[in-house]
């Protein structure tokens, strides 16, 4: 076991906060996520969580789907409505496997769940591909302003001509990039939750990525 989280440790300390009301999960995360070589934070319920994140930012959140008070869900579309905290990327844990909160989870701005029983090396392991990407994504917003931006018409025609994307799903994927959760987009576009969620399936597989989070990169780079 300790071969395995050494593998994947990350190659710069990150911060990974946990929300879950079960001690039991707390304490297995915490030693698996500080073995590995991260900096824990953990919280008991939603408010705590955003309490927490305000005084010290993560890089990662876990959150548990069913806590006491505020449950993973709303916690989850609080940080996304915080510009300040939208970018963090929110991993849901759940025993509930069923389409129906697996949709919900995303609509709320998660990007990826884990299934419980909690299982340490496949938490880790999309811990470390969600913080690279995530690192990714930053590096990309930060790059030189030397660096000339195309415009929103030659953004979308690159994203339409390189990946054959839809104008709606250039729409979807740009509001992606901004940070808006899927409920936000579907507001400004018209749209269900559900049906901003379907234009992301599709590209998702066009782009050839598994998270909004590298699609949002791939969106960011195609503006450079």
């Amino acid at each position: 076991m300790t071969a395995a989280i050494t593998a994947i440790a990350p190659i710069e300390q990150g911060i990974v906060l946990i929300g879950d009301d079960t001690p039991d999960n707390l304490a297995l995360l915490s030693d698996a996520l500080d073995l590995a070589g991260y900096m824990v934070l953990v919280a008991m319920d939603g408010t705590s969580a955003l309490e927490r994140m305000h005084r010290r930012r993560p890089d990662v959140v876990l959150l548990d789907a069913m806590m006491p008070g505020i449950d993973g869900f709303e916690t989850c579309r609080r940080i996304k409505a915080q510009a300040e905290l939208a970018d963090i990327p929110v991993l849901f844990m759940t025993a509930l496997s069923d389409s129906e909160h697996v949709v919900e989870g995303f609509a709320a701005g998660g990007i990826d769940y884990v299934t419980k029983p909690i299982r340490t090396d496949e938490v880790l392991a999309r811990v470390a591909a969600h913080l690279r990407t995530a690192r990714s994504l930053r590096a990309a917003r930060e790059l030189p302003a030397a660096r000339p931006q195309l415009s929103a018409a030659q953004t979308q025609a690159a994203l339409s001509s390189r990946f054959l994307l839809t104008e709606r799903e250039v729409e979807v994927l740009q509001w992606v990039a901004c940070g808006k959760t899927n409920r936000d987009i579907g507001d400004i576009l018209g749209l269900s939750p559900r049906t901003v969620n379907k234009h992301l399936e599709h590209v998702y597989v066009k782009l050839g990525v598994e998270t909004r989070t590298a699609a949002a990169a791939v969106a960011i780079a195609a503006s450079h």
